[in-house]
């Protein structure tokens, strides 16, 4: 392999990871809070290196404060909100074809 071909397979790779992290983390945000709580929790343990517990310290996920808008939906506000007085049913209009 030429070091271009490697260097190449690693650009793909780390793209790749980040495609992945990315769907992960979109597709399944509360599972993606666990698994990074736990990573977080493992990296800062007390027998842990100095730059491994300031890593686990940054990881930790963000607490949900409770508040509109920290997207925790623990409250069921988060979704979008109805315009207007809409009525939950609408009624069908058919209208036969003009004929030409």
């Amino acid at each position: 392999m030429t070091a271009f071909a490697v260097i190449q397979a690693i650009v793909i790779g780390i793209a790749l990871l980040l495609a992945a992290v990315t769907a992960f983390r979109k597709l399944l945000p509360k599972t993606a809070t666990r698994v990074q709580a736990r990573l977080s929790a493992a990296l800062n343990e007390p027998s842990r290196s100095a730059w491994m517990r300031i890593l686990g310290q940054r990881m930790q996920p963000k607490a949900a404060t409770g508040s509109c808008g920290d997207g925790c939906g623990s409250c069921g506000s988060c979704g979008p909100k109805p315009v207007g007085n809409q009525p939950d049913v609408q009624a069908l209009h058919f209208r036969p074809r003009a004929r030409s």
